[in-house]
């Protein structure tokens, strides 16, 4: 008798939640590598954070540049040099979760 991959493992059949699931986190994976470097040249003002996250991923680093309470705050996000482009590292500004400057920089 023959016996399948599931019964000699004893796997079990994923539920429809579980493959919800796995599914989620193949996408959420998938998103930072499509943080590609050459996507980083089309951020623009007027975008919001969410945005940017969703075509070059999350920052290298981020810092806050002004935190006043009742009023909108002000990040800056900065992308280090990519392997793709060795050079240049990208600086955004956000004002109320809207990019309001985009900085190229050559770094060496």
């Amino acid at each position: 008798m023959k016996t399948t991959s599931i019964e000699r493992f004893n796997l079990k059949p994923m539920t429809s939640l579980e493959c919800v699931g796995v599914c989620l986190l193949a996408l959420a994976s998938t998103s930072s590598l499509a943080a590609d470097a050459g996507e980083r040249r089309f951020i623009r003002k007027g975008m919001d954070e969410g945005e940017v996250v969703l075509k070059i991923g999350k920052p290298d680093h981020e810092a806050f540049q002004r935190v006043v309470r009742g009023q909108p705050e002000e990040i800056i996000w900065t992308y280090f040099p990519h392997a793709r482009d060795p050079q240049t590292m990208t600086i955004i500004t956000f004002h109320g979760g809207m990019v309001t400057r985009v900085d190229r920089k050559i770094a060496r």
